[in-house]
């Protein structure tokens, strides 16, 4: 059977990492399009796997990157896209103008395959703009017949170089109390390994075309829980202190106001509202439906959150 050869959207990420190294053990070939070869080079000691410095956002440079592939897949995303209705212009630009423009290269150009990375919680009636403009972006993915889309739906991913709970540790170590918005919020983290098997086992696997998978974890936190387990692992638990809507918007605006991206934003917190779980009533494939043996969060995250206690003699010594 001839290996495959995809191109990947948005593989110089977390996830992007993670599914790279369990492609390029199954013998696929990938193309990676970065802005910037230095923050990206890493990944060139990967086999079967091209780095090249392109701009996803020029049409003439995304139908060469997806011309005589067997596949796209797309893992880009953000968590603020700016204001707007129904969604800011960033959310527009990288949430469905871009699936919507790689679909259209895939029909023209002839690649049968398409996966996408969408998020729980979308919906076209969605609570906050990121809701809103993933549900729009399942809309673009599935917009040419002539395609067939495959669609992941993760809830919040967790594993080594996460910006979820290892920002969370990293907070507890420096704070006395860790004020927290949205405490009771439900979550059903998955394993970022678990994650990029899904993927891996659609690629190869047609009976996923056209079809929607919902990834959580094994078991359902609320956000609190999540919060004092990073810290636990990391040798820092602190006191969460849960805030109250006012406040949580209010420390949300404040956040906003700082340069770069904010660490929750007004928008995230809509998002919250929402349970971010695997419907069970849902007509969407899960992880266990395909065979995949889920990750329990207490099995990974102490190895990546634990400080090894050199590191933190040496933080001592240096007065940090």
């Amino acid at each position: 059977m001839r290996a495959q050869n995809v191109v990947v959207i948005g593989g110089t990420g977390f996830i992007g990492g993670h599914l790279l190294a369990r492609l390029a053990e199954e013998g696929v070939g990938t193309v990676v399009p970065a802005r910037h070869y230095e923050a990206a080079k890493g990944l060139t000691t990967l086999p079967y796997l091209d780095l090249e410095v392109a701009d996803i956002h020029d049409d003439a440079t995304l139908r060469r990157l997806v011309a005589g592939r067997d596949a796209v897949i797309n893992l880009v995303g953000v968590l603020n896209g700016g204001h707007g209705e129904p969604y800011g212009p960033g959310f527009r630009r990288l949430h469905v103008e871009l699936p919507r423009r790689l679909v259209q290269a895939c029909a023209e150009l002839g690649v049968p395959r398409y996966l996408h990375m969408s998020a729980l919680g979308a919906s076209p009636t969605g609570a906050s703009m990121y809701q809103r403009s993933k549900a729009d972006g399942e809309r673009a993915a599935r917009s040419d017949p002539r395609v067939a889309a495959t669609i992941f739906r993760p809830s919040i991913v967790f594993g080594p170089g996460d910006h979820f709970l290892t920002v969370f540790a990293r907070l507890q170590r420096h704070l006395p109390v860790l004020p927290l918005a949205c405490a009771q919020a439900r979550i059903q983290p998955v394993y970022v390994e678990d994650v990029a098997a899904a993927f891996a086992l659609a690629l190869r696997e047609p009976r996923t075309r056209g079809l929607e998978i919902e990834l959580g974890g094994p078991q359902v936190y609320t956000l609190a829980e999540l919060v004092q387990l990073a810290g636990r692992y990391a040798g820092h638990e602190r006191h969460v202190l849960p805030l109250p809507d006012w406040a949580a918007r209010l420390e949300a605006r404040l956040f906003e106001l700082l340069p770069g991206d904010p660490l929750i934003s007004r928008d995230n917190l809509a998002t919250m509202k929402t349970d971010n779980v695997v419907d069970p009533q849902t007509q969407a494939l899960t992880a266990e439906a395909l065979g995949i043996k889920l990750t329990a969060l207490e099995a990974a995250a102490p190895h990546y959150l634990a400080t090894p206690k050199g590191l933190d003699d040496y933080r001592e010594h240096a007065g940090r």
